[in-house]
């Protein structure tokens, strides 16, 4: 049977772009027995349920996925304490080397390149005279860019992730604007982003620290060593 190393609450309510409605999104990294991983058939990788939101990760793709500086799973090692739901000592090992797990690079790479998406997929939905609920999904697309770009600057910056937005309702305001049809600001704050990333001198490595990553992984893999 897997076991979830560590979980929490991730997402809009994390970041404080929280609003009636909006949905708990759930993240976690679980350990497959070991003996599984030896067979012709994998256990499944991930795990995403719907009824509650959750999405789990195996601990191998989970430690790819950080080392690539994935966003969405970057935020779980550096949550606030309240918003854990599952925290064992592996996970608390994991969260011991999350900034060695970072690259500038990738940084840069994986918070701007997700913003960039998020401005192709704007640019596919806005118009003059949308429809309410795209509007909202306009609006939810354009706060996130907004959101992204903030946390992978100052992550790429200072080296540590906030997860707790410093000013929630100034990326509110930017996604009705965007909605309101102004996807020129939009477009303005992906290209003073990248001037942003292009000055600054990184804290951070040109390469996450492969040996933490498989020295944790492997005390993971001894820890679920069940015959």
């Amino acid at each position: 049977m897997s076991e979830i190393l560590l979980a929490g609450v991730v997402g809009s309510t994390a970041y404080g772009l929280a609003h009636a409605g909006s949905d708990i999104d759930r993240l976690g990294v679980f350990a497959a027995p070991t003996i599984d991983l030896t067979g012709l058939d994998r256990p499944d990788e991930s795990v995403v349920t719907t009824k509650p939101d959750c999405t789990l990760h195996e601990a191998a793709k989970a430690t790819r996925l950080l080392m690539s500086c994935n966003p969405t799973v970057t935020e779980l090692l550096w949550l606030p304490s309240h918003l854990y739901e599952v925290r064992t000592s592996l996970g608390e090992e994991l969260i011991g080397i999350r900034q060695k797990l970072l690259s500038a690079p990738r940084v840069r790479n994986a918070y701007y390149g997700y913003a960039g998406g998020q401005l192709r997929r704007l640019a596919d939905r806005s118009d003059d005279d949308v429809p309410q609920a795209r509007r909202a999904r306009v609006a939810k697309l354009a706060r996130h860019m907004s959101r992204l770009l903030e946390q992978g600057r100052d992550l790429y910056k200072t080296g540590r992730l906030d997860v707790v937005l410093h000013d929630p309702e100034r990326h509110t305001a930017f996604g009705e604007q965007v909605a309101d049809g102004r996807l020129d600001l939009a477009k303005k704050l992906l290209a003073d982003a990248g001037d942003a990333f292009a000055s600054i001198r990184s804290p951070l490595p040109d390469q996450p620290c492969r040996e933490a990553a498989e020295q944790w992984l492997r005390r993971v893999r001894i820890a679920f060593w069940k015959v």
